[in-house]
């Protein structure tokens, strides 16, 4: 008798609340499964201890004589529970730190969709947070149940028994790794296909395979831009110009201008000294008017050449905004010069004043008589 209390004793302690058992199941039914696990009575698995993830039915799991550990949760001398889901779990956090603190990636299938993310077995419930998932954003996730993913651990605290991963961490790394690989092979001066990917009030970011390189605003086009939306939009395909890459700072310059041809490339030939033009007063200066002929293409016109009178500043005459025209003086396209001449065509309109003159001088009236006419023909009458 004494033996046999003793021998009960012994398989108490042996089975302490957080001691790990191997057992057999013994029945199955929907919310609980029974186990012999050596002890006076059969162990209970609650359906809620049998997984980290939901489970529907005891039998999606657990079959009569399947061998399992389990982790004793509650053990009295009529009663003993037990649970798969810590005995698990004991094991995997484990293994979860020493892939944590190495930096190790992990893959996984997608167990559940649930709001605000994704979520998988790592022999504990590890959630994926939406923001998590992918390096763009993703409005339904639905497509996601049972596709396997690369992960990284990002938080872990077991006594919280809590387990954050993320997907968007290894492509963030394997982006990272290809735009430095990338940037080794950019080299000045070389023309290159991109996308642009955002406009900012400075200029444009232009991604050209993997780097997003900065057009500034004065590198957009030969003539002068006021916002980037002039030239490009979102999702435009560009062709680009490399002017300056950083590695360290991963920065990269790009000009589109210089991918084009000039203004005053295009307009060699096109305009010669004695043309008249027309343009529109861009700039008043002290020493004249900047006239715009053509996108990117001024011409001076010197105060001197404004009108055929003295002024003292060109806002007397013009001012910007204007539509003029102008006479060509003398061009110079590698020197990107141009003077015009407004007082010339007002000079070619205006006629001499000599000319004027005799054009506005009467004609001689054949059909009228002078008073000595009159009065000499009346004294030869008297006379007669």
């Amino acid at each position: 008798m004494v033996d046999e209390m003793n021998n009960e004793i012994n398989e108490m302690q042996e089975l302490a609340v957080g001691s790990l058992v191997s057992a057999k199941v013994t029945k199955v039914e929907d919310k609980q499964a029974y186990v012999d696990a050596g002890y006076k009575v059969d162990g209970v698995v609650p359906i809620s201890e049998l997984s980290s993830l939901h489970v529907e039915k005891v039998e999606d799991v657990l079959a009569e004589g399947d061998e399992i550990e389990l982790k004793v949760t509650k053990v009295e001398d009529d009663e003993l529970v037990l649970s798969r889901r810590e005995a698990i779990a004991e094991h995997a956090w484990d293994e979860l730190k020493a892939k944590y603190d190495a930096g190790e990636i992990l893959e996984s299938e997608v167990a559940e969709v649930v709001k605000g993310g994704l979520v998988v077995d790592l022999g504990v419930r590890g959630f994926i947070p939406a923001s998590l998932v992918e390096r763009h954003y993703v409005e339904d996730f639905s497509d996601y149940q049972g596709r396997t993913l690369r992960l990284k651990i990002v938080e872990l605290d077991p006594s919280d028994n809590k387990l954050i991963l993320s997907q968007r961490a290894v492509l963030d790394a394997e982006a990272d790794a290809e735009k430095k690989k990338l940037l080794e092979t950019l080299n000045i001066g070389d023309d290159v296909e991109g996308t642009v990917q955002r406009l900012t009030d400075f200029g444009a970011f232009v991604d050209i395979g993997g780097v997003d390189g900065l057009v500034h605003i004065s590198q957009m086009a030969h003539h002068r831009v006021e916002t980037p939306g002039e030239v490009v939009n979102e999702g435009d395909s560009v062709n680009v110009r490399i002017l300056a890459v950083d590695p360290d700072n991963e920065r990269v310059s790009l000009s589109i201008k210089d991918t084009v041809p000039g203004p005053w490339t295009t307009i060699e030939g096109q305009i010669e000294p004695g043309d008249i033009i027309d343009g529109k007063v861009k700039r008043l200066v002290s020493f004249g008017a900047f006239v715009e002929l053509a996108p990117g293409v001024e011409g001076l016109v010197h105060i001197s050449q404004i009108a055929n009178r003295h002024i003292g500043t060109p806002d007397e005459v013009l001012e910007e905004g204007q539509a003029v025209s102008a006479k060509v003086l003398d061009i110079n396209p590698s020197e990107q010069r141009i003077s015009l001449s407004i007082r010339e065509l007002e000079d070619e309109q205006t006629p001499d004043p000599k000319v004027q003159q005799e054009y506005e001088s009467p004609e001689e009236d054949h059909n009228t008589f002078s008073m000595g006419d009159l009065i000499g023909d009346q004294l030869k009458k008297y006379r007669d």
